[in-house]
């Protein structure tokens, strides 16, 4: 089988230029490939090793050999022909994609742009320049629909082998997808200068990430806020703009690192066990809800940010306390009991005392005082008798306190 000098080279470059792959990877191909006809028409010597394809790169021409010697068979021509161009094909591909694998297998744990072309009721399918990706289920994003043509930017997460083939998987869940875009949009974080310690993700919900600057005098939080937020914003925006990121100067000592990473709430207190990884975090109840978040997302972040099991305490709110106060004095001196009573009518009719002086001197006059002094009592004895409902109300949460608990 011969082929023409000036064709073979042409056709044997340009394949090799298309494909991306060397010259020497074509020939290995074409020669496996004429081996496996040979061995097809001639199936006594398929175990036979000795036998080996020669190929002239300048001229194409092709021969068997045996021990040195030439046993190309006279009719060893179209049939090896189609059947030599099938394998070659195939071992073609088989080159490409190893090269196309090789050259994301070092792109694995960064950003990668891809539009998406295909997707079915779980996987999502990926146009990645060279070749096409998958976005499995629990790599995707809340509220992300992934249409046709639609264009994300991914996380390449790792290469892994389904049924002998390679499938490149990416990913829009995956925490180093916050970090890598912090990387991509902060000079600081890409030099160094500050690092990211940890980052936690409930994807599409909320984000939280701590950082820690490597010299003095360098702002890590500010740093990655930017001016007027921009550098956060346009991390946000490219997590579809409905994820919310806090980032969190991260401190060794725990009980600060737990405070900072609870925020937006106030903590009251913080108690460390740190041969259980356990802390409890005491809050007034006006914070309870900042603190645990909508279905528990800030404490569990928290939790897992930390590295701490999280139970959140609730006491009674500053309000409340000064109702405590108030109510328990009641109870103490009848003195007290008196001015407290008369204190609230003061504030609510702050003309009831001189509607009150007209009407005891009518009564000096009438010398009827008799009703008035019946009155008197009863208006004491209701706000008397209001007193212990407000106590016990304030009272409540001394006796039960509520705990919510953030699991790793």
């Amino acid at each position: 089988m011969i082929i023409v000098k000036n064709e073979f080279t042409l056709a044997l470059n340009q394949v090799a230029s298309e494909r991306g792959i060397s010259v020497d990877d074509v020939i290995e191909s074409m020669q496996a490939a004429i081996l496996a006809a040979f061995h097809k028409e001639h199936p006594e010597m398929a175990e036979d090793e000795s036998v080996e394809v020669r190929i002239d790169k300048k001229t194409g021409e092709t021969h068997l050999f045996k021990d040195d010697a030439d046993i190309t068979p006279p009719g060893f021509g179209r049939i090896a022909a189609q059947t030599a161009r099938q394998v070659i094909v195939q071992k073609i591909r088989e080159v490409e994609k190893k090269t196309v694998i090789s050259h994301y297998q070092d792109e694995i744990g960064n950003l990668i742009k891809g539009r998406v072309i295909r997707k079915d009721f779980k996987t999502v399918f990926v146009d990645i320049g060279k070749a096409q990706a998958v976005l499995p289920r629990e790599e995707q994003m809340k509220y992300e629909s992934y249409n046709v043509n639609d264009r994300y930017v991914f996380y390449l997460k790792e290469i892994s082998e389904d049924r002998g083939y390679s499938r490149i998987v990416v990913s829009r869940a995956h925490p180093q997808l916050v970090a890598k875009l912090f990387e991509r949009e902060v000079p600081e974080v890409a030099s160094k200068t500050v690092e990211i310690k940890v980052v936690v993700r409930e994807p599409g919900e909320r984000a939280k990430i701590a950082v820690h600057s490597t010299q003095p005098g360098v702002d890590p939080v500010g740093a990655c806020v930017g001016q007027k937020g921009i550098r956060v914003q346009t991390v946000t925006n490219e997590l579809n703009g409905v994820e919310k990121i806090d980032i969190i100067q991260w401190n060794e000592d725990p009980k600060i690192f737990i405070t900072s990473a609870l925020s937006p709430a106030e903590i009251e207190k913080v108690k460390v066990d740190l041969d259980e990884n356990k802390a409890e975090v005491t809050v007034q109840e006006a914070q309870a809800p900042l603190a645990i978040g909508r279905g528990g997302v800030n404490v569990n972040l928290a939790g897992r940010l930390t590295g701490f099991a999280i139970d959140i305490i609730q006491i009674p709110s500053e309000d409340g306390k000064e109702k405590a106060e108030k109510t328990s004095s009641k109870e103490t001196s009848e003195g007290e009991k008196e001015k407290a009573s008369k204190e609230p009518s003061k504030q609510e009719v702050p003309e009831q005392p001189t509607q009150e002086q007209p009407s005891k001197q009518e009564e000096e006059k009438t010398g009827d005082s008799a009703p008035e002094d019946k009155e008197i009592p009863q208006e004491e004895q209701s706000s008397e008798e209001g007193v212990p409902q407000e106590e016990s109300a304030s009272e409540q949460p001394d006796d039960s306190t509520n705990t919510t608990s953030g699991t790793k």
